[in-house]
């Protein structure tokens, strides 16, 4: 039997191939970052609008009775701290006038479903009671959770988004099948608003 010699050959690379390559390879990347920041500063501004509208009609829709533009709140380390305690992120507050009064507020927060995070407006009013939730970004099952994000009735009838409403910090903590009813089918979403508004009227409780 024959020993065969495997000979391996050696590529030498030319210096300046090298160069020339790690230059052509930087200048692209260059150019590539520069027509992304080009095209998000052209974006950026219709984003922010489109995002400021939604939450605009969320507000109005929660606090039907605002009278003008709502006021945004700054955020403190108590209210972050009682959305948190309740398992949700609160990430905006606004204070709601009618004839020169505060009607109530409006609390954007986050809360988990089933295929990731739902963004609600939560409305409470003065005397601590939800007056509205209205959801402003999901990505919820088609057909399934997006049943509870469009607010379709439940078995008793009643919009799964509308039953929250008049609910207060004493009938807290919300819980699916004690006192809130699920969409069939769609239990983890109808459980993810539950726990955004159970984190509003924890928020609404630290603002008082």
């Amino acid at each position: 039997m024959s020993n065969e010699v495997k000979t391996k050959e050696k590529v030498n690379m030319d210096p300046k191939y090298i160069a020339k390559l790690a230059v052509t390879l930087l200048v692209t990347c260059v150019v590539v970052a520069g027509l992304l920041g080009f095209v998000n500063k052209l974006t950026l501004p219709n984003i922010t609008a489109a995002n400021e509208k939604k939450t605009a009609e969320a507000i109005q829709k929660v606090l039907p009775e605002l009278e003008g533009s709502p006021v945004a709140m700054e955020l403190t380390e108590d209210m972050t701290a009682a959305a948190s305690g309740a398992g949700a992120t609160v990430t905006e507050a606004y204070e709601a006038q009618a004839g020169g009064s505060t009607i109530g507020y409006a609390l954007k927060i986050v809360a988990s479903g089933s295929q990731g995070n739902i963004e609600m407006m939560v409305g409470v009013d003065t005397e601590g009671a939800v007056s509205g939730v209205s959801i402003v970004k999901n990505s919820e099952t088609s057909g399934i959770g997006s049943k509870v994000m469009t607010n379709q009735p439940t078995a008793k009838g009643v919009g799964v988004l509308d039953q929250f409403e008049g609910k207060t910090a004493a009938d807290a903590p919300l819980n699916v099948g004690t006192n809130v009813d699920a969409i069939s089918g769609a239990t983890v979403s109808s459980k993810g608003v539950t726990t955004g508004v159970n984190a509003a009227l924890a928020v609404a409780g630290v603002i008082g």
